[in-house]
């Protein structure tokens, strides 16, 4: 089973995995990063700030594999009307 690493870069900085998962492929990384986002968004929201300009580096080994950007964790509605 291939072990991925999820190296968050957000505006705290960067966080590296060292440890890393073994998962049964790339899928399953994928939602093992949306999950992480998801995560790392709520607890940001808690303290006032929903900061999307982040991502997560999906690698196995040396290579990045997939990067998945904070927003496409989310569908996100806004107010009718609204010009954001």
């Amino acid at each position: 089973m291939p072990r991925f690493f999820f190296h968050v870069h957000n505006g705290h900085g960067e966080t590296h995995d060292d440890e890393g998962l073994d998962l049964p492929g790339q899928s399953h990384a994928r939602s093992v990063a949306i999950d992480s986002i998801r995560s790392i968004l709520a607890e940001e929201a808690r303290h006032g700030l929903i900061d999307l300009q982040g991502h997560i580096d999906i690698t196995e080994g040396a290579d990045v594999l997939f990067t998945i950007a904070f927003t496409e964790a989310f569908e996100l509605k806004l107010p009718v009307g609204s010009n954001a």
